[in-house]
């Protein structure tokens, strides 16, 4: 006959077992029997963001409107834009895939130094958010390369050229848009300044490879011309856009 005298949580590496200190009443012996692991599932939800603030990494909490969760929301609604437009790209095995996901993971470095403003942050914070200016001088190779694959931009052009080429335009789009968030942060000095540079250099790579990939889908590219139907010079195309007449 058994009985239980304790028992406890006990960590050998992961995950955690629990262990129950057992003896019989005959000899007065125990021993420990190892029950199966105890995992602790971590929920979705937390509710500590129910009354309108959320915390940022430095510990403080701010309302949920604050510009901080602006530049934030803008940040991840572009990386959510471009994973379209990587899942578009494979389909077609497009050669910037992987530049394109390389660049999602350091937006999210970018959310990290946007999360951690300097007005709130210890040294300790400030140095595992850190952002080097390495990556906007690697996009601006990348910007390079491609642009010599490409005609000499001659005109303005209008977003299209497939349905890769709009995704990445939208990308594009998105991204002045997380620019002009985090530029008020910069202008505070709460976010690292090399944060805006990258994103700036971004939306123009963006721009390059949706042009690129026009190209590599067989797609021409609008050019905007003034649509005036005074002119003789202007003719509505079939698809509704106006172009010169040569």
């Amino acid at each position: 006959m058994f009985c239980t005298i304790g028992s406890r949580i006990v960590q050998r590496g992961a995950p955690l077992f629990r262990t129950i200190e057992i003896c019989r009443y005959s000899s007065n012996t125990s021993k420990t029997v190892k029950f199966a692991p105890a995992v602790k599932k971590l929920k979705i939800y937390t509710k500590t963001g129910d009354k309108g603030t959320s915390s940022l990494f430095t510990g403080e909490r701010r309302p949920k409107s604050d510009g901080v969760f602006e530049a934030l929301g803008a940040t991840d609604e572009l990386s959510s834009n471009i994973g379209m437009a990587i899942a578009l790209s494979e389909e077609k095995n497009h050669p910037y895939v992987s530049q394109l996901q390389r660049i999602q993971c350091i937006l999210q470095d970018i959310g990290s130094s946007v999360a951690t403003p300097a007005s709130s942050a210890r040294e300790s914070h400030i140095q595992k958010v850190g952002f080097s200016g390495r990556h906007t001088e690697e996009i601006e190779e990348w910007i390079d390369e491609y642009t010599e694959e490409l005609p000499a931009l001659t005109n303005f052009i209008l977003p299209g050229g497939g349905a890769i080429s709009s995704q990445i335009h939208i990308c594009r789009a998105v991204c002045r848009r997380a620019e002009r968030r985090i530029s008020p942060l910069v202008e505070s000095k709460e976010c690292d300044a090399e944060t805006l540079k990258y994103v700036n250099r971004l939306s123009d790579f963006l721009f390059t490879i949706a042009r690129y990939a026009a190209k590599l889908d067989g797609k021409g590219e609008t050019i905007y011309t003034r649509p005036d139907t005074r002119s003789k010079d202007y003719k509505p195309t079939k698809d509704g856009v106006w172009k010169k007449i040569k």
